[in-house]
């Protein structure tokens, strides 16, 4: 998989993209189980399930290049196309990668999901997520690749300062996804303990991980949050993580909410301000841009009607190329018939050289200059 390096490309606001890991023994059959059920119960229009080396070989929409190739690491790429809001379309590819090297226990299998829709994107639309893995607690697809943190549920704060950094910079340089720190101001009972973004609209839901500090660890949160981010954690409150190409969009102030009240109720400030956060121009990394263009470039799903428009460009081509070696032959054949004519000059038709006359200085009468003006007879017309 491509490293993380700088970029400038900004997310279109069409496009939902998502990485993550699956620590699940059989990421791909969990995959294709969801989609057959969607499938059968009229969720999506289709899906296919490919081989990366049968994908990146068969591109039709646009020509095949480095970016529509999903790698040597890839293990399988799937395509799902469905409609929201009636009318509209949005295709999607789910790509599952081994990890980098030698494989850890316990590392999973890295996943990236790019989706575009044919406007805007909608945060109530249902999540691509959901398209592709259950939308199930037992389903352990929803791993970020910063280690030791997930989407779905709170994630605690680690108690060693050294390790709470590690933390803050792997999920701010690394990850995908918004990340959101809340401090408890006290331990909170079970209905406080559910994350906050369960209440985010479906197509956000999965694209934030949420942070608990433990009433205790307000200093030790405070102190490391200001030292590696220049922004505070507010007891009781909440604050937005900005991410390592934010832009002068971030205002540390605005994405910081002072009081959450964890007791079950909607924390209707602390969502306001991460649905503004998240519709935010984000910075895409290098890899972000390689799974968008290969949803673009390396697309395989066709509807019936782009089926026809492709057999129609193809028809189209084929006739090109059939014309361009019709002309390829028609010259071959001329340059040959030249090159006969001006050996035959040469030879004097009986395929014997010319005998070399001593003192004959002109150069007009030397073979060279036979072959040269028989193939400047050749070339003079088609200049």
């Amino acid at each position: 998989m491509a490293k993380n390096s700088s970029s400038s490309t900004t997310a279109p606001d069409t496009a939902w993209l998502g990485r993550g890991r699956h620590l699940g023994p059989e990421p791909e059959q969990d995959v294709r189980r969801n989609l057959i059920a969607l499938k059968a119960a009229g969720v999506l229009d289709d899906f296919l399930d490919l081989d990366p080396i049968e994908a990146a070989a068969s591109t039709v929409l646009h020509p095949r290049d480095e970016a529509a190739d999903p790698g040597p690491s890839a293990r399988r790429l799937f395509e799902a196309r469905w409609l929201v809001a009636d009318d509209v379309t949005v295709r999607a590819q789910l790509t599952t990668y081994d990890p980098e090297g030698r494989r850890k226990e316990g590392e999973g299998v890295t996943w990236v999901l790019a989706a575009e829709a044919e406007q805007a994107w909608d945060v109530h639309w249902p999540s691509p997520a959901t398209m592709f893995f259950p939308d199930s607690d037992q389903v352990a697809w929803d791993h970020d690749t910063a280690p030791g943190v997930r989407l779905r549920m709170t994630n605690h704060l680690p108690k060693d300062d050294d390790e709470l950094r590690h933390r803050l910079r792997d999920c701010t340089r690394q990850s995908w996804f918004v990340h959101v720190v809340v401090h408890e101001a006290m331990t909170p009972d079970a209905k406080g303990q559910q994350p906050v973004s369960a209440f985010l609209p479906p197509s956000l839901r999965h694209q934030v991980v949420e942070h608990r500090g433990t009433p205790e660890q307000a200093q030790i949160a405070d102190f490391a949050m200001k030292r590696e981010l220049s922004v505070r954690m507010p007891r009781g409150g909440a604050v937005i993580l900005p991410t390592a190409a934010q832009g002068a969009d971030y205002d540390a102030d605005r994405f910081t909410v002072r009081t959450v009240f964890l007791d079950g109720s909607e924390p209707t400030e602390l969502l306001d301000r991460i649905k503004e956060f998240a519709a935010l121009p984000r910075i895409m990394s290098p890899e972000a841009e390689q799974a968008l263009t290969r949803l673009r470039q390396g697309w395989h799903l066709l509807t019936p009607e782009e089926e026809l428009v492709h057999a129609q460009d193809m028809v189209t081509k084929y006739a090109e190329a059939l014309d361009a070696m019709t002309t390829s032959r028609d010259l071959y054949r001329e340059a040959a018939e030249a090159a006969q004519a001006a050996l035959a000059e040469v030879t004097g038709g009986d395929g014997a050289p010319v005998p070399h006359v001593p003192g004959q200085t002109k150069t007009d009468g030397s073979p060279l200059s036979a072959l040269t003006k028989a193939f400047g007879r050749f070339r003079e017309p088609k200049k």
